[in-house]
């Protein structure tokens, strides 16, 4: 939708510019976490962004919880599924959903540091068309 500046032109709505789809699976004793530590790392980073959880039909809270973090904070959307289709098909309608110019999908459960996002926007706005994190060394 376009609306008019005042000034008799159109104002394009503006996107963000980053995407993060976090698919959920009976994850709500993770998600808290997850929100806190996404907008720390994408509040420092001063671009605009979404963060998008897919709940892949939870049998816990998942969508409870990420629906209110979503009435806190505009920056956040829910995709909610009625049944588990897996995590591709999670991934997939996020990745459908995002709106931003770049994209990067996470796993919820924090198996995936979202500090690196600091990184990998970084190499993305240098010019890398696709930016993947590698594990160098498995704990163990």
């Amino acid at each position: 939708m376009a609306t008019e500046n005042g000034r008799g032109g159109i104002t394009r709505p503006s996107h963000p510019l980053l995407s993060i789809v976090v698919p959920a699976y009976n994850e709500a004793g993770c998600i808290d976490e997850m929100v806190r530590r996404l907008t720390a790392v994408l509040g420092g980073l001063d671009v605009d962004y979404e963060i998008i959880f897919v709940n892949d039909g939870s049998a816990d809270r998942s969508a409870e919880i990420v629906a209110a973090h979503c009435a806190q904070n505009p920056k956040l959307k829910l995709v909610d599924f009625a049944r588990n289709f897996g995590k591709e098909v999670a991934l997939a309608a996020g990745l459908a959903y995002a709106s931003g110019a770049a994209v990067i999908p996470i796993d919820c459960d924090l198996q995936h540091p979202p500090q690196l996002i600091h990184d990998m926007y970084r190499e993305w706005k240098a010019g890398s068309r696709m930016v993947v994190a590698v594990r160098r060394a498995r704990e163990e």
